[in-house]
């Protein structure tokens, strides 16, 4: 069932049109990825979604009604963890949590057993009693999420929630984020397309404020045209050229001599498989073949093949 659904929405600054006519539904429990590259239009979309902004056009729906009429009721179901982390580090996370938890209706009881659950759930225990200001940018992440989550909202919006973060803290935020996903719809933003084919069932691109794709993570990949990318090690005359002279090989990039044996990258039309071609080839040429393998499409090139730009945000 639909928990958040965008119709047509728009949203100007001025002459310029930051998101354009963009439509999406989310539907509950699942967690979907939401990527563009810089000025998309990626956090405008999440502000509108939290009610920071209002669209100049179209509407949002949460649960079936227009954000504009659900007003205060949809933001008490709804967290968020915007890309700058806005927290105060001369609070102890004890106090801010607390602070927050206020912010949000909770007191007594209800507070207590909140703030006991959002702890555990993101592993604060150890710095409960610390100030934010002395935490890791791990440990801040781990905050502002236990914040978000406090009021156990239906839909968690994270704006680069792994941004800044070492390998190590990376693998525990995308951790806890899988295990967030279990029970509630999840629209995270990142510019780490790894990040997305580990937590995020779900694909959304956007670029230059319009939606460019939209679907499993997966099936998108496949979807992708364009070129495949092929790995062949051989041993024997003129492996390059001959590599390079094959119907549908657009490029040969060698990795120089090992052992006596060449190493080549090959770009090739993804409309034909080349593989039974170079068996064939080194068969005919008397190589001694040693590896040959086809890359699997990766989320990289259909993220170039959408947006047309190599870097991500």
């Amino acid at each position: 069932m639909t928990l958040l659904a965008l119709e047509a929405v728009t949203k100007r600054y001025g002459s310029v049109t930051a998101v354009d006519g963009v439509t999406f539904s989310v539907d509950r429990g699942q967690v979907v990825g939401f990527l563009g590259p810089n000025g998309a239009g990626k956090s405008t979309t999440m502000r509108m979604i939290t009610q920071y902004h209002e669209p100049d056009a179209g509407r949002i729906l949460f649960d079936g009604v227009p954000l504009a009429e659900a007003g205060r009721e949809a933001k008490r179901r709804v967290g968020y963890l915007p890309e700058n982390n806005p927290l105060y580090p001369d609070m102890l996370v004890s106090e801010y949590v607390g602070f927050v938890g206020k912010l949000r209706d909770l007191a007594g009881q209800a507070l207590a057993v909140a703030t006991d659950e959002a702890v555990a759930a993101t592993g604060i225990e150890p710095v409960y009693n610390r100030p934010i200001g002395e935490l890791s940018k791990g440990y801040r992440q781990r905050v502002g999420l236990a914040a978000a989550i406090l009021h156990k909202p239906d839909l968690l919006v994270l704006d680069e929630p792994t941004e800044g973060l070492d390998p190590n803290q990376r693998v525990e935020i995308r951790k806890l984020i899988n295990d967030l996903g279990r029970d509630r719809t999840v629209l995270l933003s990142t510019h780490i397309l790894s990040e997305v084919r580990h937590v995020a069932s779900r694909l959304l691109i956007i670029n230059r404020g319009k939606l460019a794709a939209d679907g499993p993570v997966d099936e998108l990949i496949a979807r992708a045209g364009g070129s495949v990318h092929l790995s062949v090690e051989a041993e024997g005359a003129d492996v390059v050229e001959r590599l390079r002279g094959l119907p549908g090989v657009l490029g040969a990039a060698p990795a120089g001599p090992v052992d006596g044996r060449v190493k080549v990258r090959l770009t090739a039309s993804a409309a034909t498989d080349l593989r039974p071609e170079i068996f064939r080839l080194a068969a005919q040429s008397g190589w001694t073949l040693y590896e040959l393998h086809q890359e699997a499409g990766s989320l990289e090139d259909l993220f170039r093949q959408l947006t047309g730009k190599a870097e991500t945000a």
